[in-house]
């Protein structure tokens, strides 16, 4: 088998130590306490939202019950911290950066309007969180079926609660479901969509990540149309309680000015065979434009 991908070294080494026993299954040594430490450290940053997470623990534990339930309990400990605070700070940072043009209601409207035009009846929310464009969805009956996703499960939870799923009539409950997935690695949960939405979620991915996010999206699962919003960096100096070195919020890994997001958007339309429009959501300003971007890959 022959592999090839770039990526930093020390990434490609981590998948190696932990993958090289699985795929042989079999470890030729005592398999203890210490190897369930040696595993978390070696995927603390891949395996918790990796497809077959349980396949890989198991093997590399070599099937002993008690270290792969408490493996398999750490990861998911480990999946995110507690969405509820986390929700809790960036509701916090966007009333600090944002809240003057309330951006966040301005997206959702904005990417539900599209999909709507787009024609779209079975629609993908990528990195659904908390569930609010699920909430617009489900009070849209154009919309036949509707599917949150996030790298998340405890996040999940908290929106199938947030959004009332089990109190839903019968007929409505079968128009949406949730379930966990990494837009990293591939899921053949994700095809044959009309359309993927992607609000505020690519920067939050590190830009090494993103060829691999590519691939997931635009190659694997080939929605009919893909809508991704993202902020506008050079909007950011009209954000007075933003200081100029600083992200709008603390987990972004890169915030793209105009040209950069399009120069990214144009080149993926043009890999896997899409076009791509671009609009602005909230208040423009004349030379900076607004402060998010959208662009829409159609097919």
């Amino acid at each position: 088998m022959r592999l090839r991908r770039e990526c930093r070294l020390s990434e490609l080494l981590s998948h190696l130590y932990v993958l090289i026993p699985v795929l042989d299954d079999e470890k030729h040594y005592w398999v203890g306490d210490d190897e369930v430490e040696k595993l978390l450290r070696r995927g603390e940053e891949w395996l918790p939202a990796h497809p077959e997470r349980e396949l890989i623990v198991n093997r590399y534990l070599k099937r002993q019950r008690s270290l792969t339930q408490d493996a398999l309990s750490r990861l998911a400990e480990g999946d995110q911290l507690d969405p509820d605070a986390d929700e809790a700070r960036h509701a916090q940072q966007e009333e600090a950066v944002e809240e003057r043009i309330g951006l966040n209601k301005q997206r959702l409207a904005a990417v539900h309007s599209t999909l709507k035009q787009l024609g779209a009846r079975r629609v993908l929310d990528l990195g659904c969180g908390e569930g609010r464009l699920l909430r617009l969805l489900i009070d849209d009956r154009s919309f036949e079926e509707i599917v949150g996703v996030d790298v998340s499960q405890r996040a999940l939870q908290i929106a199938a609660r947030r959004l009332q799923l089990d109190r839903l009539p019968l007929n409505q409950q079968g128009r949406i479901r949730l379930f966990q997935s990494s837009l990293i690695y591939r899921d053949r949960r994700l095809a044959g969509y009309d359309a993927a939405a992607l609000i505020e979620v690519i920067e939050h991915l590190d830009p090494f990540r993103l060829e691999a996010f590519e691939r997931v999206v635009f190659e694997q699962a080939t929605p009919g149309a893909v809508v991704v919003t993202t902020p506008n960096a050079e909007y950011n100096v009209l954000f007075e309680r933003l200081p100029a070195v600083e992200f709008r919020h603390a987990d972004h890994r890169f915030e793209w000015r105009r040209d950069q997001f399009a120069g990214w958007a144009e080149a993926v339309a043009g890999r896997h065979g899409y076009s791509v429009n671009f609009d602005g959501i909230g208040p423009a300003d004349p030379a900076l434009g607004a402060p998010t971007q959208m662009a829409v890959f159609t097919r």
